[in-house]
């Protein structure tokens, strides 16, 4: 089952956003994950209350509620959030690949190895780390004239400019110039 806007069933789910109980009968949002501890891959489902979904994980809420038919008393409060989330969440990541400025210089790229410097454009794509006892999912950076080699992906520019709700005019010409 993928991700999923539902009722709570129970109040015994935590939001994985704000920490916060959530009550029995609210709507929820399921994000769904693999389950590390099936041996025949299986998933299961990380809950958010929808509001927090919307402010920190709006690419993934979007679609979902695009297709949820259900009554939704906040429907207009969510789609705000979702195109407007916080300043602190530095917008929506959750879909890969997107584009940004490097925050730090501590990064390096995947595919040559060498050091992203600090505000130079990198290019963030789903990568996942064995830890030994298990795999978690979360960002490999590149720099963006490594990023198509390491893909192999024709349309990465039209990805991550889908994916890059905080890129600038001129940063997304710059990216396309170095996509090439």
């Amino acid at each position: 089952m993928p991700h999923v806007i539902e009722e709570a069933k129970s109040g015994r789910a935590t939001c994985r956003t704000c920490r916060q109980k959530i009550d029995k009968g609210v709507l929820r949002f399921g994000e769904e994950t693999p389950n590390q501890f099936d041996e025949g891959g299986g998933t299961s489902h990380m809950w958010h209350h929808l509001l927090c979904a919307a402010q920190k994980k709006g690419a993934l809420l979007k679609p979902v509620l695009d297709a949820y038919t259900g009554e939704l008393p906040n429907r207009a409060e969510l789609e705000a959030a979702i195109a407007n989330p916080p300043k602190s969440s530095g917008g929506p990541k959750a879909a890969y690949p997107y584009a940004e400025r490097a925050s730090t210089g501590r990064s390096k790229c995947i595919q040559c190895d060498e050091p992203i410097e600090k505000g130079a454009l990198r290019v963030a794509v789903e990568r996942e780390v064995d830890t030994g006892t298990f795999t978690r999912s979360g960002p490999g950076y590149l720099h963006p004239k490594c990023a198509v080699e390491n893909t192999g992906d024709a349309e990465l520019l039209a990805k991550v400019k889908a994916n890059s709700q905080g890129l600038s005019e001129a940063d997304a010409t710059e990216l396309s110039h170095a996509l090439v």
